[in-house]
């Protein structure tokens, strides 16, 4: 398991690379170039200013997440070949400066959605919180409010070109259907896929947040089943996931410890993280621990210490703590701690399973 750490960059992000340099056991940043429109080619000069600051930190930069994916291309309109060959141009790009992972997503219109950024839990932390009722009647335009309370930061998946254009893309996506998603998926796939194997970088799939459609959109990477089919859309190990525990686990229908079983030469990528799931279908994050939400996070990497992970890793949302001023669930503390909590996990299975090789020989 090589360990790694989300970074926003310089400017966007309360934590610095120094910072994340002392965290034991991390190797590299994930990390994008926000300011860049989706659809749009990503300028090298660009590219090479990331790569100076990691290699300056002695981190690699061999994750991406994301280089996100226009609308055009999701709605499979005939503009969509324009911004699939910028992505290709890309990845080409990316590959140069040793890049071995892109995540991204296939959600219409938003990446993520919660009703409060900074919920309050019993301890007096605070966290990102969805309140399945409110979204059912939420005013989307009261949504993008909160949103824009957090102006210092860019909210990954909340751009401002997405927000501008939120009544027009609602209108494109009226009548478009999960099949045509998963059509319009298979598109780019049969067209990026090849590309990407040729540069030796895998792409890696995010699921839905959350899985389950949402305000009329549809939604294909939302369970077991369906993220076989997608997988299976072009059979290559450079169709990839990313496996979410948090995105996943927020329906507690979804066994991901299956899904690692089944998945694993599939996953490039993992974000372990852990959320409480209330009867009502509410859901908050909470910290790694296992016994503080809904997700059998030791069982999470029970299963990839089983299957000989050796892929990328990172500690997802963090709570607020200890009065830090953050990025919305993209703290340093609670991540930290949690990465700890994950290295604990797999340093106990991986002197478990030597202790019985040993007594076996």
């Amino acid at each position: 398991m090589k360990m790694v750490f989300r970074w926003f960059g310089e400017g966007n992000d309360t934590v610095t690379l120094n910072q994340i340099k002392q965290i034991p056991g991390v190797e590299g940043i994930v990390w994008a170039l926000h300011d860049v429109p989706a659809g749009e080619e990503w300028p090298m000069d660009k590219i090479l200013a990331i790569k100076a600051q990691a290699d300056q930190a002695g981190l690699h930069m061999q994750v991406v997440e994301s280089v996100n994916i226009h609308e055009d291309i999701k709605l499979g309109l005939p503009s969509r070949d324009l911004f699939i060959d910028n992505y290709k141009k890309t990845i080409a790009k990316l590959a140069q400066v040793g890049v071995k992972v892109i995540c991204y997503n296939f959600m219409p219109v938003f990446d993520w959605v919660r009703t409060d950024l900074h919920k309050a839990l019993e301890d007096g932390s605070t966290a990102l919180f969805y309140e399945k009722s409110k979204v059912a009647h939420l005013n989307l335009s009261e949504h993008v409010k909160v949103i824009n309370e957090n102006p210092e930061f860019t909210m990954p998946g909340w751009e401002p070109e997405r927000l501008a254009h939120l009544t027009s893309l609602f209108e494109a996506y009226q009548g478009v259907t999960e099949e045509q998603l998963f059509e319009n998926a298979k598109y780019f796939l049969d067209e990026v896929i090849p590309v990407a194997a040729k540069h030796g970088i895998k792409m890696a799939i995010h699921p839905d947040d959350p899985p389950w459609p949402i305000f009329g959109l549809p939604r294909i990477m939302t369970g077991q089943n369906n993220i076989r089919r997608f997988l299976q859309l072009h059979d290559s190990p450079y169709n990839g996931l990313t496996l979410c525990s948090g995105s996943l686990g927020a329906n507690p229908a979804n066994d991901i410890i299956a899904m690692i079983h089944e998945f694993a030469g599939r996953i490039p990528f993992a974000h372990i993280r852990n959320v409480r799931v209330y009867e009502n279908g509410d859901f908050i994050e909470t910290s790694h621990r296992t016994q503080d939400g809904t997700v059998d996070i030791a069982g999470v990497v029970q299963a990839f210490h089983e299957e000989g992970y050796e892929g990328y890793c990172r500690p997802d949302h963090g709570r607020h703590l200890w009065d830090e001023q953050c990025r919305p669930g993209y703290g340093l503390y609670d991540r930290a701690l949690g990465m700890m909590y994950l290295w604990g996990l797999w340093d106990a299975y991986r002197k478990a399973a030597a202790e019985k090789e040993t007594n076996q020989a």
